[in-house]
């Protein structure tokens, strides 16, 4: 019994960095998608107009469309994944509001407000937890802390140390 807790813990700890990866991943893909859907399905500017029918400025889904595509290729990739979570709140906050009338449910007429919301959560969670594994956050970090430790220790240089 106590071989098979230390075993799944021991796997749990294993596994831990790659729950952030994939947050990230699944965000930065629904990121993406709304970008698609702007711009290949509802155009650009027939997404200005529904915005403007729901009390935005029709120029302001321009904007998030920018901030969806910039924000859905960092989370992706890893770069910067808490800042751009951080920066995709507002906008999904923002898009809560035409659903609101319509109920939680998405199955309502014109989609409930629960996925933005859902969105809202699993973004800060996010801006939370980090990158994970397998980033551009990590490999800057990396990257970092070999350079720190080279301009400590320049090559050819000597390192005497004393106890």
């Amino acid at each position: 019994m106590q071989s098979r807790r230390m075993s799944s813990e021991s796997l749990a700890s294993r596994l831990t960095p790659y729950a952030p990866t994939a947050l990230r991943l699944v965000l930065g893909s629904v990121m993406l998608l709304h970008v698609y859907m702007k711009a290949a399905v509802y155009t650009l500017a027939g997404t200005a107009q529904f915005f403007a029918a729901n009390g935005f400025p029709g120029w302001s889904a321009y904007v998030v469309f920018i901030a969806e595509l910039a924000g859905g290729v960092a989370l992706l990739v890893g770069l910067r994944t808490r800042w751009a979570a951080l920066g995709l709140v507002p906008i999904m906050l923002g898009a809560i509001k035409p659903h609101l009338g319509n109920g939680a449910a998405f199955n309502n007429p014109g989609g409930g407000w629960e996925f933005p919301a859902l969105l809202v959560v699993l973004l800060c969670i996010s801006a939370v937890l980090g990158s994970g594994a397998f980033s551009f956050d990590n490999l800057i970090a990396r990257l970092g802390a070999r350079d720190t430790r080279e301009a400590r220790h320049p090559k050819g240089a000597s390192v005497i140390t004393t106890t």
